[in-house]
């Protein structure tokens, strides 16, 4: 038995009085109405006393989290076969911009020097672990978070939104998505597919809007991906990628080098060619030969620059 809060600190002496002059027989009605009395309020101060202090709040209703869908996602697991989860702060380190307005090259983390990161489904992956692929007009709820704007060389209606199924470095089947041209679509198809079947590991496939594309460096993104306005790398002409007519491949298994530009910054470990590792576009394998077969060429082959990510339907 406890003592109620705000009751004499003597409640339980006062209790145990009343009942013993019940047994003495003197004032037996009063003793035991006074016990009654008394022993009911020290059980509703246990009661009191035992409830949660959250109890005398008004009662809050319950409001959906902002980011309740990651909240309610089974944790990721630390490893799947060779493939491990992503370092905490991938993505979230920005490097420092040089005098030129670009962040200069660094050396490869060591979490990253053999890039093998298990992927965060975004889309629902494929029920029965096989290769399916989509082909459709693009939504507009997929064109307003995607990099095109009227200002862009080719009109919305000329683009179309994929869905493929491709092979992570876990080994299991993800669904991704690209932005292409309406004339490379099915021919994008044919290459993922092969892909697939040969297990060429890709670990992320997704459309970047224009904020991703002008945010700040963090040199560590693996983004593959068709579609982005943009011009080409140091030039005002328009790249290929703003037609929706080139891929870039696990950019940071496949960096672009120009003289001292590394990209992504922090790739600087998979410039060595030599030292094979999934997921690199390597001459006369599979990724290089899959885009050869629908005619495009690979930017692995450019003499003033190498850009081992890329594959365009003009070669450029």
């Amino acid at each position: 038995m406890c003592t109620p809060e705000g009751s004499s600190p003597n409640a339980r002496t006062e209790i145990r009085t009343a009942a013993g002059s019940r047994r003495r027989g003197g004032g037996r009605l009063a003793g035991m109405l006074a016990a009654a009395v008394l022993l009911g309020s020290a059980l509703t101060g246990c009661s009191s006393a035992a409830a949660s202090p959250e109890a005398d709040k008004p009662a809050r209703t319950s409001a959906p989290s902002p980011i309740a869908p990651t909240e309610s996602r089974s944790p990721e697991p630390a490893r799947v076969g060779n493939a491990t989860a992503a370092p905490s702060w991938l993505g979230t380190r920005v490097l420092p911009v040089g005098p030129q307005g670009t962040a200069a090259a660094r050396q490869t983390p060591p979490e990253l020097r053999n890039r093998s990161i298990i992927t965060a489904d975004e889309l629902p992956p494929p029920a029965d672990g096989r290769f399916h692929a989509t082909v459709q007009a693009v939504p507009a709820d997929v064109l307003a978070r995607s990099s095109w704007t009227k200002n862009c060389p080719v009109a919305a209606s000329d683009l179309r939104y994929l869905t493929v199924v491709f092979r992570g470095f876990d080994g299991r089947a993800h669904t991704g998505e690209l932005l292409a041209n309406a004339r490379v679509a099915d021919d994008l198809v044919t290459v993922f597919k092969r892909l697939f079947a040969a297990d060429f590991p890709i670990e992320r496939m997704r459309i970047s809007s224009a904020a991703a594309l002008n945010a700040p460096s963090t040199g560590d993104g693996n983004t593959t991906e068709v579609f982005a306005c943009r011009p080409v790398r140091g030039k005002k002409g328009w790249s290929q990628h703003a037609y929706g007519l080139a891929v870039d491949l696990n950019p940071f298994q496949n960096p672009y080098r120009k003289g001292e530009v590394v990209l992504p910054e922090l790739a600087t470990s998979y410039l060595d060619r030599a030292d094979a590792r999934p997921g690199m576009a390597q001459p006369r394998e599979e990724a290089v030969r899959a885009f050869a077969a629908i005619g495009w060429g690979w930017g692995g082959d450019y003499r003033s620059l190498k850009d081992y990510m890329h594959f365009s339907a003009t070669g450029g």
